[in-house]
């Protein structure tokens, strides 16, 4: 079993430990949150004061020349490209997830309709995040069809058939941390005659990601995550480009128009992606993004996303081992060291299906602690979230409390002193004072 000098030595020999000096930490905080809110780049502060003192303050409105505002939404895309595999002016930065997700549904339900019309069904995972299901929700009923979804994986052989027009699901499952096979599920797909969207909200930056290579057909992912663009960052869109120009994404806004300054009264989709834009880009805010994309740019003399990857795993199954040793189901052989303090892992065990966070539950008769567990951790400076399970099925969807491992600046050592905060809670008792126990309005 690691002990904490084991950690130190791990984190003097991280070659990817440079990058931590590319964000500001607060002081005595462990932030293992990055999967829900990304932690702020060095050079944000900087970069926005200069939009607004000297691009807004002084140069006004000439800044959309001058300061290249029209083109942040392209050049971003294209530095997103490069982390999830597609290619140059195949992504553009904009609007929400959720406005993203429902261009492209709306885009690729038009064209199953066009290409095999008795395909009326939208396939999704029951645990999805919720706003995917709420907009799939909407245009099934817009368009005449039914969303279907699933429990398990191993549902989907069965489900994946002639009556299946689209495919949706989220790559890297936002309450467990499942990694769905991309490649694998987008060739089933196909195979039956249907389209796939991905949405990359937890792997963009996370996992190496190639939409290219597992021919994905559209994929949208979050900006104030992994990308670290700031809470409410714009998100990314991207379509393959055998589809991208076959109809007009359905939120047809002026500066998705191919020529927008003409203010002709009729709509003219711009050829490629550029039509997924949809409205004036909140320039405050993308601009914020790229200086978070920007790191991963810094880290590839260092390896790229692969070594990020391999430091992600490394980081997950180190926690996994010191939960389950320290606090979980393993503890109690340790060697009389320390007692089973009812913790289980809720993530997948293998690595291969398991993005970078690792999420856990708490046995009866602690199974409705979690919130006040993670409160309490807060407390002590060490940063998660909890997410509700299923009132009526905990045994099979538990209550979560739920870790991401950045990479970027997250250390080994961290990971030792986030697990010993945690036995602390749990063996004393500490959850139960009723400050953690108050339910706020964001868990």
């Amino acid at each position: 079993m690691k002990q904490r000098q084991d950690c130190q030595a791990l984190d003097a020999a991280d070659a990817l430990r440079p990058l931590r000096d590319h964000f500001k930490l607060p002081e005595g905080v462990i932030y293992l949150d990055g999967n829900s809110l990304g932690v702020l780049p060095a050079a944000t502060e900087a970069r926005v004061q200069q939009v607004i003192r000297q691009e807004w303050g002084t140069d006004l409105i000439k800044s959309w020349n001058t300061a290249g505002w029209m083109e942040l939404p392209r050049r971003i895309g294209n530095k997103i490209a490069w982390l999830i595999g597609a290619g140059e002016n195949e992504v553009v930065v904009a609007d929400s997830t959720s406005l993203n997700l429902y261009k492209v549904l709306a885009a690729a339900l038009r064209i199953a309709a066009e290409d095999h019309p008795e395909r009326r069904v939208i396939l999704s995972e029951r645990s999805n995040f919720p706003t995917d299901l709420y907009i799939a929700e909407s245009l099934a009923a817009q368009h005449g069809c039914t969303l279907k979804l699933f429990d398990h994986v191993d549902e989907l052989p069965a489900l994946i058939n002639s009556e299946l027009a689209v495919l949706m699901l989220t790559e890297v499952n936002y309450r467990t941390g499942y990694k769905h096979d991309m490649a694998g599920l987008t060739r089933l797909a196909h195979a039956a005659g249907a389209l796939v969207i991905w949405d990359l909200a937890h792997s963009a930056g996370a996992v190496p990601v190639d939409l290219k290579d597992a021919d994905a057909d559209f994929a949208i992912g979050c900006g104030y995550k992994y990308l670290n663009g700031g809470p409410g960052a714009p998100a990314f869109v991207w379509a393959h480009p055998r589809h991208v120009d076959r109809f007009w994404q359905p939120l047809s806004g002026w500066l998705g128009h191919a020529a927008p300054f003409q203010f002709t009264p009729n709509y003219t989709p711009a050829p490629g992606i550029t039509r997924y834009i949809c409205g004036t880009p909140a320039i405050l805010s993308t601009a914020a993004l790229e200086c978070g994309v920007d790191v991963f740019l810094a880290s590839e003399p260092l390896g790229g996303m692969p070594a990020l990857r391999r430091k992600s795993i490394a980081l997950t199954e180190l926690f996994i081992e010191l939960v389950e040793t320290r606090c979980g189901i393993k503890a109690s052989g340790a060697q009389g060291q320390f007692r089973d303090l009812g913790v289980r892992l809720a993530s997948p065990r293998d690595a291969a299906h398991r993005g970078s966070q690792v999420c856990l539950s708490l046995e009866a008769p602690l199974h409705e602690a979690g919130y006040a567990v993670v409160q309490a951790l807060i407390a002590r400076g060490v940063i998660g979230d909890f997410r509700a399970g299923d009132p009526k099925r905990l045994a099979e969807v538990p209550h979560i409390l739920r870790f991401g491992f950045t990479p970027l600046y997250i250390g080994f050592t961290e990971v030792f002193d986030a697990v010993e905060h945690l036995r602390q809670v749990l063996a004393s008792g500490e959850w139960k004072q009723s400050q953690f126990n108050q339910k706020a309005a964001v868990t």
